[in-house]
């Protein structure tokens, strides 16, 4: 099988493994998860060589599992929300920053547990709304996720001429930005009208330029910490696409961001 042809079955399985968990039920939802976390902080620490002890592991898991869809104190919710849109933030001046150090101990607990662990947690959290678990709602942040990749790559390879972040990722583009950036918002309408089906269409539209604008962030930080490490990719447990983290950088990004959203939809209505 060729490289191309690994990539694709692979990606199948990817697509169809995620699809599969978060449609059928919560329980698989929670578990592929929570796989997903320990592999993510497991190939993170090695990134930015923070030994990915047993007890790190053990940790990251026990936290996501009490926190899974169960938490209700509105005040802790804010705060963990808080803190994890802050360090994302943060990672924005650590990625547009020129240097290339080491970082050090205290700053690599700060990024393990703002940009892998929290970002979990909301991901958990973004498919329970008013009237309990809606599948649609995740799946639908996928697509939009999925919509902008695609497009912003054969956008950028059709007609990109001018380099978006050269230093960090060479192969995207503006135009290819801008690209991803339509047609997700087309897809988000899509969503909206023939998915979610709801009238209420801005929100979804909302939704999609969150998701491209920090779904491109979040591919482009997890590039520089790559970059940093003289690495290709974070794992190679999916072949032809690497690793977990490598899959799921946009959704990590993003996932902070549209839960604060939520919670600014909340408040003005």
């Amino acid at each position: 099988m060729n490289e191309t042809s690994t990539r694709l079955a692979s990606g199948i399985v990817y697509i169809a493994l995620l699809l599969f968990a978060i449609s059928y039920s919560i329980p698989t939802f929670f578990v592929l998860f929570g796989v997903f976390l320990i592999i993510a902080t497991y190939e993170f620490c090695s990134l930015i060589k923070l030994k990915p002890t047993l007890p790190i592991l053990i940790c990251s898991f026990v936290f996501y599992l009490l926190t899974f869809g169960k938490v209700q104190n509105q005040n802790l919710i804010k705060t963990l929300l808080l803190l994890s849109v802050s360090i994302l933030l943060y990672t924005l001046y650590f990625l547009f920053s020129k240097e290339i150090n080491k970082i050090n101990s205290l700053k690599k607990i700060i990024y393990l547990v703002g940009y892998i662990l929290l970002p979990f947690i909301f991901i958990s959290k973004i498919p329970f709304g008013k009237y309990g678990y809606n599948p649609k709602i995740l799946i639908g942040i996928f697509i939009l996720i999925w919509t902008n990749d695609t497009f912003a790559y054969i956008v950028g390879k059709s007609i990109g001429k001018h380099k978006l972040f050269e230093r960090i990722s060479p192969k995207k583009t503006i135009e290819g930005f801008i690209g991803g950036l339509i047609f997700c918002i087309l897809a988000g309408y899509l969503i909206a009208t023939f998915y979610i089906e709801t009238s209420i269409t801005y929100i979804w539209i909302i939704i999609a330029i969150i998701a491209s604008f920090f779904g491109t962030l979040g591919d482009l930080v997890e590039s520089k910490f790559k970059r940093m490490a003289n690495v290709k990719d974070s794992g190679k447990i999916m072949p032809g696409h690497g690793g977990v983290l490598d899959r799921l950088d946009s959704i990590i990004f993003v996932a902070p961001f549209v839960y604060l959203f939520y919670q600014i939809l909340y408040y003005v209505s």
